[in-house]
């Protein structure tokens, strides 16, 4: 088995893992929440995915570094660098609604190269390996074949986010732009645009675990993922997915 197919399938075996953790807290009365400095929440659900995910890397890949977002960055000795979010929508996830995530993506020589999203409370996992495609619960997918806004729908993260960094303007023209929009968020959206349901997907303020395993599904499926100053890379603290055809008129709203 080649490299690449060894830290998918160690990538999936994580996402198992998550899934355990996460499920059986989701619903829980008495679910522990706390509120990191930023004010945003964190549960012990959150903390409870990362150091297992952790804890199963320093056993089986001692030489690579992890990052994730409770817990900080383990340095490495090598370029290998497993980027994680435990939970991709702790207000979600506190607040009952299913479309939660934990993502989990492998960045070589700052190249990402796998990247696995699931969501086990709607039974759903999208995963992608360099070069290999992209697919969601075992079926290849792609990015969808429109090439106007006008004829596009838009999955975004609602106004809150975008009035907070001054922006709403932006976004709402783009908006209006499009054939459609729904305020959908956190990775289910950019999961729609690589499976052809969505032709662009935003956040104007997030983390590089937020969107290190989206984008390489993205990629794989076809499509083209940038901050919004139009760099490809995940650690720009922002993000647009397109299907590549409108990417550049999308831009021309909302880049920086």
């Amino acid at each position: 088995m080649a490299a690449a197919d060894d830290d998918l399938a160690l990538a999936l075996e994580l996402a198992d893992l998550a899934d355990r953790i996460t499920i059986d807290r989701f619903g829980a009365e008495d679910l522990i929440v706390d509120t990191k400095p930023d004010l945003t929440p964190v549960t012990e659900a959150d903390r409870a995915v990362e150091l297992a995910l952790r804890e199963r890397l320093a056993a089986v890949r001692p030489q690579d570094a992890v990052i994730g977002e409770e817990y900080g960055v383990d340095d490495g000795a090598g370029p290998r660098r497993w980027i994680i979010d435990p939970i991709d929508g702790t207000k979600s996830y506190v607040r009952g609604i299913p479309t939660w995530t934990t993502l989990i993506g492998l960045s070589v020589d700052d190249e990402v190269t796998v990247g696995v999203v699931s969501m086990p409370a709607l039974n759903k996992r999208w995963w992608a390996s360099h070069g290999n495609g992209a697919f969601a619960d075992g079926r290849r997918i792609h990015v969808s074949g429109v090439d106007a806004l006008a004829d596009s729908q838009m999955a975004w993260s609602g106004i809150e986010d975008w009035d907070a960094v001054g922006r709403l303007d932006a976004i709402v023209a783009l908006g209006r732009a499009c054939w459609r929009t729904r305020g959908i968020g956190d990775s289910w959206q950019y999961m729609l645009v690589a499976e052809g349901s969505a032709e662009i997907a935003l956040d104007p303020e997030v983390s590089v675990w937020d969107l290190a395993a989206i984008m390489i599904v993205i990629e794989e499926a076809g499509g083209r993922f940038t901050d919004l100053a139009g760099a490809r890379t995940p650690a720009g603290g922002s993000g647009i997915a397109t299907n590549g055809l409108v990417h550049e008129a999308a831009l021309g709203f909302v880049g920086r």
